[in-house]
């Protein structure tokens, strides 16, 4: 959760880096600074707190200089501080600044240390520039010191470097955190993210995994992670596209559905390395706070509940911790004990819902700490809880949630992973784990593409008014929030169980104009679910399996979507696009609006 912006042109520049911070702001971040060449000296301006004070620093002391990079931070390592505020620099002549955590600093800096390097932060990012420093120290070009220190580095970056014996250059580079190029007319630019840079430039270069590049205001030159020179095609950002237009769908909420794969990818961005999950991008104190917890409360509303609730699953069977869920609202207004060493999380979309605020405040000064899993930074559950994971997913439009959803799921399985690395997480199984959410966009992206499919089937509801959604494990809550968004946006009667409570109530109510819906991933659960979709066929139920490839086949009064193999830790991820899918079909039959559905709000900011 921070932002990159640098250039090189033939006119000054901070107004550039400046505004390009401003627009970078909705990402989050608690300090900001700049660093300009000016001649052959290097000028560093930096502000704990908002843009806006950096930018009243740099009207008292104006940067006149034609190259600079600039920097909005979120504390990972180290306070949020001046101190520790980017660019950072090694001596006088050489400024860095840094998206992402670098796993291996503690080792990296001591020893350069022990080669005579002072430290003046705590963060991970002012070791990459002694590197630098000291590999041209030792004679070697600025390209080759800087190529020799991303060798050193383990974890996830994105780096900027300037040089004042390397004029009208900026080098950098990528791995595992975003990286673009503004491409301009005698100048050019980097950035985390195009929209940092839209008000100088609408053609971008989209760095890949690895690549490294030299900037100038006339040149482009891009190495891959092989080290040979290629070409990155030019392309144009599509204004069209911006997250408060439809573009080419119908309703926000469809595009929103089709926006996950991308979304997921930048919540993962920075947070995982090849077989590591990168757990500062908690905060600076999480660390010390999950090294403690062995107790994990959960409290939210609505879907971000339903979240909470898978959360329970992969927390206990992982980590093997207790962790309790409870609706904000009911918590908030009983007693209630809580054990020593708790850490809360507290999950919200807007991050200012009322109910969840409240129970935050309850319980101030008696959690070992509070997490909020939230969407919005700057928001009042952000600013008042110790440690906060920004889920990355953009502003969403339609008031049923979609994105932010899948990647609250995101953001609590990697804090599941964190915590259970505490509690006999072996570093093969955490490899595994992470591979699998390396997996993930692709495997949503395969889920989002049975679109066409799931319209027809939406058919079959059209004329009904009542739904039961099963699932069993981590997929029961998935049945949930299956049937909140049915309910929603189609005003469909619709409601969830755990398959095994089939016999204890709800089969009374099947019938065939009770349509039957069901999750059923190939998993250990498997059978018993399949013994309890018999039980509604032989009553005359109609079923609609949303099942593992070729694990339950259709037949009369069972209709079956085929979804991808999944590993089994993503099942609630990936099995959630599909009931999305039938929630907006179903609406769009019922002639309902589904973007502003009746009695609902976005964020519901009252009790």
């Amino acid at each position: 959760m921070c932002g990159i912006v640098g250039a090189v042109a033939q006119r000054p520049v901070s107004g550039i880096l400046l505004e390009g911070l401003r627009r970078l702001e909705y990402r989050g971040y608690d300090s900001a600074g700049l660093a300009v060449l000016e001649g052959d000296t290097i000028q560093r301006l930096r502000r704990a707190g908002k843009v806006a004070n950096l930018s009243q620093a740099e009207q008292d002391m104006p940067l006149k200089g034609f190259s600079g990079i600039a920097h909005t931070r979120w504390a990972t390592h180290g306070k949020p501080t001046e101190n520790n505020a980017h660019p950072h620099m090694s001596g006088s002549d050489l400024a860095i600044v840094h998206n992402g955590i670098i796993e291996n600093f503690e080792p990296l800096k001591q020893q350069l240390q022990s080669d005579g390097f002072i430290f003046t932060s705590d963060t991970d990012t002012e070791v990459i520039a002694h590197l630098v420093a000291r590999s041209v120290n030792q004679g070697k070009s600025l390209q080759d010191a800087f190529l020799e220190t991303v060798s050193h580095l383990e974890g996830a970056f994105a780096l900027g470097v300037l040089h004042k014996d390397y004029p009208n250059q900026i080098l950098a580079s990528r791995k595992g955190s975003p990286l673009v190029v503004g491409v301009g007319i005698g100048e050019n630019f980097i950035a985390s993210d195009q929209m940092a840079l839209l008000q100088v430039t609408d053609r971008f270069i989209y760095l890949e995994e690895g690549d490294f590049v030299q900037v100038t205001p006339d040149t482009l030159v891009i190495w891959d992670a092989e080290l040979k020179q290629v070409d990155r095609p030019v392309k144009t950002f599509e204004h069209s596209l911006s997250t408060v237009d439809k573009g080419e769908f119908r309703h926000f909420m469809m595009k929103e559905i089709y926006e996950q794969p991308e979304v997921v990818k930048a919540t993962l961005q920075g947070r995982i390395s090849e077989k590591h999950l990168l757990e500062q991008a908690f905060g600076s104190d999480a660390t010390a706070a999950f090294d403690q917890a062995d107790h994990v409360q959960i409290i939210a509303c609505g879907t971000s509940f339903h979240a909470g609730l898978v959360a329970k699953y992969w927390l206990e069977d992982m980590a093997g911790i207790p962790c309790a869920i409870e609706v904000a609202s009911e918590y908030r207004y009983r007693k209630h004990v809580i054990p020593a060493k708790t850490l809360f999380v507290t999950i919200s979309q807007s991050g200012e819902t009322a109910d969840t605020l409240a129970a935050l405040r309850a319980v101030k000064g008696k959690v070992l700490a509070s997490l909020a899993i939230c969407n919005v930074p700057g928001s009042s559950l952000v600013r008042e809880s110790d440690l906060c994971l920004m889920t990355n997913a953009g502003p969403e439009i339609g008031v049923a949630s979609t994105k932010a959803f899948t990647t609250q799921l995101v953001a609590l399985l990697m804090l599941s992973i964190a915590l259970a690395r505490r509690h006999g997480l072996t570093e093969a199984k955490e490899a595994e784990l992470v591979q699998a959410l390396h997996q993930l966009p692709v495997l949503l992206l395969a889920a989002v593409k049975l679109n066409k499919d799931i319209e027809v089937l939406s058919q079959d509801f059209a004329e009904k008014n009542h739904a039961l959604f099963l699932g069993r494990g981590p997929l029961y809550p998935i049945a949930m929030e299956g049937a909140l968004k049915l309910k929603e946006i189609s005003y469909i009667h619709a409601e969830a169980y755990p398959a095994g409570e089939l016999k204890h109530g709800p089969l009374a109510l099947v019938d065939k104009e009770m349509p039957v819906i069901a999750v059923a991933p190939n998993n250990a659960l498997l059978d018993k679910l399949k013994a309890n979709l018999q039980e509604v066929k032989a009553r005359g139920g109609e079923l609609f399996v949303f099942a593992g490839a070729d694990h339950i086949q259709p037949e009369e009064g069972l209709k079956v979507e085929q979804m991808p193999d999944v590993p089994e830790i993503l099942e609630p991820i990936v099995y959630t696009i599909p009931l999305q899918l039938l929630s907006y079909h179903v609406a769009v039959l019922k002639g309902t609006d589904v973007d502003q559905p009746r009695n609902l709000a976005k964020s519901v900011t009252v009790e």
